[in-house]
């Protein structure tokens, strides 16, 4: 969730201990890749083929109980897949699933189900997250039920104008503690992601789970929020990751698992996180910049989107993780430096990660991707490229040029047991494809495109706006 301030003096100073550590080992790098993210695997489907995800975040904080996720309908499916999006990141709370201990809301389950069922309709993998912000209702948010809440006593100041700041607070960090610590929250926690997972678990617009947005922790006396971050999840998270794992296995065998570290991270830190033992994790760090939640502009000469890139790549090459970007997008898309921005972060998205999910697919002002009559905000239009969904091969690159309105991805199709369709996804226009190699276009059609091609043939597609 994009926060309005940070403790900045905090976190410059965290940020820049933390670049000047020693480079973590790469990997060996994966197909068709260069420079940093190198070493990072890709994000496969069941048929084996190299997946690309691009789409948004799904919420409806607003509502809770029997109004819970009313503002999520349809047509926010209907409108991304229209625009060439095949992804959606839906937000779901503890605190609606279990709204008092042991007793799950069957209500709540149809709901996510129902959406998950537009989601299919309309060709759309939804990753479900389950969100927190400030912990949850004990605090005026969102996410940990206020039963699952403990703060032995200690304060907790509300700060409307600053709410990410809210974190900070003592009450705050000790309820993420006892979470993390307490034995009959730890068992609640896992039940509540049985509960869920054996409820979605085989529906066909399932990608994954999210175990727990953007978490955090409490801060030792004598720490630097690095030090206290790289504590929390070395410390803390990765058992959490390897419990509710687990938990999620005993019913949903073939979900990907999604984890995130500290937001810390976010701003370009590198993580603590340790290895999660499952076979299908991906790592899901969030890409906001401080200055720019605060209502600045992007400052191309700062390199932070080139701190950011190294440092959060230091991960998943270690553990050869595919990565997934859960959020970003700037407040203010109107600034003038915005274009540029834009350009430069999915360029830079492109390098290392296979998708994201920008924040917020919603109607209206602030963070909403389009306005009220569906049109892209002010450069928000950026995020609509051609793209590679799903590469039945081994890719050798793909890149779009927006000057000149051309896509092109090379790669060399699978051998004869694996799938031989490639489908690539194109924004709203007029759109020729062709193909070189022994391979055809089998049909374009709506925004989309299949490529067939002949096993093991070296292959070029190319895309280009007419």
């Amino acid at each position: 969730m994009p926060r309005t301030t940070w403790r900045t003096t905090l976190l410059v100073s965290a940020v820049v201990a933390a670049l000047l550590t020693p480079t973590a080992a790469r990997a060996e790098p994966r197909a068709g890749a260069v420079g940093a993210g190198a070493g990072i695997p890709a994000l496969t489907d069941e048929h084996g083929r190299v997946l690309t995800l691009r789409g948004w975040n799904v919420e409806d904080k607003a509502n809770r109980g029997d109004a819970a996720l009313s503002a999520v309908t349809e047509k926010h499916f209907r409108d991304m897949r229209a625009k060439g999006f095949n992804f959606a990141r839906l937000l779901v709370f503890w605190d609606d699933l279990e709204p008092r201990p042991g007793q799950y809301s069957q209500a709540y389950l149809r709901k996510v189900e129902r959406i998950l069922d537009w989601a299919e309709k309309h060709d759309v993998k939804v990753l479900v997250d389950a969100h927190q912000d400030v912990f949850g209702p004990a605090f005026g948010h969102r996410g940990i039920p206020a039963w699952a809440t403990r703060t032995d006593g200690l304060p907790f100041t509300p700060r409307p104008d600053d709410w990410f700041s809210e974190y900070f607070e003592p009450a705050v960090q000790r309820a993420f503690t006892h979470l993390y610590e307490d034995e009959d929250l730890r068992r609640a926690q896992a039940r509540m992601w049985r509960v869920l997972a054996d409820r979605l678990d085989g529906h066909p617009a399932l990608l994954g789970y999210d175990l727990i947005n953007e978490p955090m922790g409490e801060i030792r006396e004598g720490e630097d929020l690095a030090t206290a971050a790289r504590r929390i999840e070395r410390d803390q998270l990765t058992p959490l990751y390897n419990r509710l794992a687990d938990a999620v296995r005993t019913v949903d065998r073939d979900a990907w698992i999604f984890v995130e570290p500290t937001p810390i991270v976010g701003e370009g830190v590198p993580t603590g996180l340790g290895r999660i033992h499952d076979p299908k994790v991906v790592y899901a760090p969030h890409f906001y910049n401080t200055g720019m939640e605060a209502g600045a502009d992007y400052d191309p000469a700062a390199g932070w989107i080139e701190s950011y890139e190294r440092a959060v790549t230091r991960y998943p090459e270690q553990y050869e993780v595919p990565v997934v970007v859960g959020e970003w997008g700037p407040l203010n898309n109107s600034l003038p430096n915005m274009n540029r921005f834009y350009r430069d972060a999915m360029s830079s998205l492109g390098r290392y990660g296979s998708g994201w999910a920008g924040y917020v697919w919603c109607y209206g002002g602030g963070y909403c991707a389009v306005d009220g009559t569906g049109t892209f905000r002010t450069n928000k239009e950026l995020t609509a490229e051609p793209y590679a969904e799903a590469v039945a091969g081994r890719v050798r690159s793909a890149a779009y040029d927006s000057g000149t309105g051309v896509y092109r991805l090379a790669y060399d199709a699978a051998g004869r047991r694996g799938s031989r369709v490639t489908e690539l996804s194109l924004p709203p226009g007029d759109w020729r494809v062709t193909a070189r190699g022994a391979a055809l276009v089998l049909r374009k059609d709506r925004g989309r495109a299949w490529i067939l091609a002949a096993p093991d043939a070296r292959v070029t597609v190319t895309a280009t706006r007419s």
